[in-house]
């Protein structure tokens, strides 16, 4: 067994349509996050999913607006 633990919505891993809903981006933004190795995402048979700690994780790299560079 893993040790894949639920986030506080009780989700351990989200489809893609509820990844866009969860951060507000389009399903071409997400696709591409995926695609450059930004969000890690997994396939069951033909449906892509992403881990609830993956979404987290990419969602706290992304860089703060107004922060000197």
């Amino acid at each position: 067994m893993s040790n894949i633990q639920p986030n506080v919505t009780g989700r351990a891993a989200y489809s893609i349509a509820e990844v866009m809903v969860q951060c507000g981006l389009g399903r071409d933004s997400i696709y591409k996050a995926i695609n450059t190795g930004q969000l890690p995402a997994r396939k069951l048979g033909r449906r892509t999913i992403v881990l609830a700690s993956d979404l987290e994780s990419f969602l706290k790299a992304l860089p703060l607006m107004g922060d000197a560079a």
